[in-house]
């Protein structure tokens, strides 16, 4: 399945965070862990008015695993995230915690 648009993105930066977001510009990203990739694609980078948090964010969509959807991701630009490797890392980090208490959960 091929990425999905502009457009698209832009729709869930601001269904995420509120606010207008403008494109600035696409961003290719290949973040890796002992020596394998862990995950790669482009990230669209978008400025943001009228969002109350932050004046930027990175976009991308990942697709989910046995389906024929994607996963949207909208990431600030806030805290120790200052780039579209940064969010994407944020975003791995967040995902394995969740994972991990998913799993606890079921024990």
């Amino acid at each position: 399945m091929a990425e999905v648009g502009t457009d698209q993105l832009k729709a869930a930066v601001e269904s995420q965070h509120g606010g207008t977001a403008n494109f600035v510009e696409s961003v290719a990203v290949k973040e890796t862990f002992d020596g394998k990739i862990v995950w790669e694609g482009t990230v669209t980078v978008f400025d943001l008015e009228g969002a109350t948090k932050a004046t930027r964010a990175y976009a991308w969509s990942s697709p989910i695993e046995s389906s024929n959807k994607r996963r949207f991701f909208a990431v600030l630009h806030l805290g120790g995230i200052r780039s579209p490797r940064d969010a994407v890392r944020a975003a791995i980090v967040a995902e394995q915690k969740s994972s991990r208490g998913r799993k606890n959960e079921s024990q």
